[in-house]
């Protein structure tokens, strides 16, 4: 790989600078594209578009950046695209800085930032090269997440239709998932998720198995009909514990069942008032699915362990034998499914073997 620095001011970066969106993101004349397929969507805040800026104003450098020259003697990003995109759009006015947007500056300070002298490398490289740079450049500054590399891996057109469903902040994706889904739009949560769904956890192989296709709608149109059935299903919306679940396999498994969501409203409510569920989130898969280990059931303490093993005097009242307290483990002599609680009233030392036989009934 051929790596050459390029002498480049801010003034020429920002040249003829254009976001279309969808469309894509260009600069230094029309030469540059500052947001390849693989790149991720813009996902700097506040505090850190300002710092690349008040850097830029008090002469400090900023951290290297790289590009990559194409065939036709256009260049696109490496690395670098965040703080590409912050000076650009503080040049054209998108936002302020201290109070001051550019055009508000005097005509020596903004002489200042449009000279300030910007350390780009251009190399020249296979595809494939370029792409394991990026990933490898990246590890030093914020973090990709996994679904950006993937993304990286497999850019084409299926992705780039995708991103306009999953990958905008207040985009279509957001707008009906915001309720159910964890995350954030732009850092390709949503898209992830909605992969992860559909494909049952096998999303490099859903992806590379689309990456040529002209659009993504069977991916929106399911990620649609799994909400419905959520929204139809849990009629009370329930945000901090509903987003996170694994709606894509309750909807595979249950989706076409005759549920009653009345009835499951009223479940609902139960466990929520029940202290001994600690994972509220939980609640869901359970009451599909009975399995209490969704709950994570509140554990007796270690105080009552003792206190019980003590009053027991170590017997198993099961198998009538004597065990040492590592030997044995609490048990509800109510089972919670039955409305027993976690308490002192409700707890007996169990051995091993008698409390695996008891569970297993």
């Amino acid at each position: 790989m051929k790596i050459d620095l390029l002498d480049l001011t801010v003034k020429e970066l920002v040249k003829d600078y254009k976001d279309d969106d969808e469309g894509g993101v260009t600069g230094y004349g029309g030469k540059l594209d500052i947001r390849p397929p693989y790149q991720r969507e813009f996902i700097y805040k506040e505090k850190e578009r300002n710092a690349v800026i008040e850097s830029i104003q008090k002469g400090f450098p900023l951290n290297v950046m790289y590009w990559a020259d194409r065939e036709d003697g256009s260049f696109e990003i490496i690395d670098g695209q965040q703080r590409t995109i912050s000076i650009a759009q503080y040049v054209w006015g998108k936002f302020s800085v201290d109070y001051k947007y550019f055009h508000n500056l005097t005509p020596d300070k903004k002489a200042l930032i449009e000279n300030y002298k910007l350390m780009v490398y251009v190399c020249t490289g296979t595809d494939s090269e370029k792409l394991d740079w990026f990933k490898t450049i990246n590890i030093a500054g914020m973090k990709l997440k996994n679904q950006e590399l993937r993304n990286a891996v497999y850019a084409g057109p299926w992705l780039s239709d995708a991103k306009r469903y999953f990958s905008r902040h207040l985009g279509p994706a957001y707008q009906i998932g915001k309720d159910y889904v964890k995350g954030a739009a732009n850092r390709q949560e949503y898209l992830e998720t909605a992969i992860k769904w559909i494909s049952g956890d096998s999303i490099e192989d859903y992806m590379g198995k689309r990456q040529h296709d002209e659009n993504a709608l069977p991916l929106w149109e399911y990620f649609q009909e799994v909400i419905e059935w959520v929204e139809s299903t849990f009629t009370n919306t329930r945000p901090k514990m509903m987003q996170g679940v694994d709606w894509g396999t309750l909807h595979r498994d249950f989706g076409d069942a005759h549920l009653d969501p009345d009835k499951i409203e009223q479940e609902t409510e139960r466990l929520v008032m029940d202290d001994d569920v600690t994972q509220k989130s939980g609640i869901y898969p359970y009451i599909l699915t009975g399995k209490e280990k969704h709950l994570n059931i509140r554990a007796f303490t270690q105080s009552m362990k003792q206190k019980m093993y003590e009053k027991q005097s170590g017997i198993c009242p099961i198998c009538k034998d004597e065990f040492e307290i590592k030997e044995m483990e609490a048990d509800h002599i109510t089972p919670w499914s039955e409305g027993g609680k976690t308490n002192e009233d409700n707890c007996q030392m169990l051995c091993k073997t008698c409390n695996k036989e008891k569970s297993a009934q």
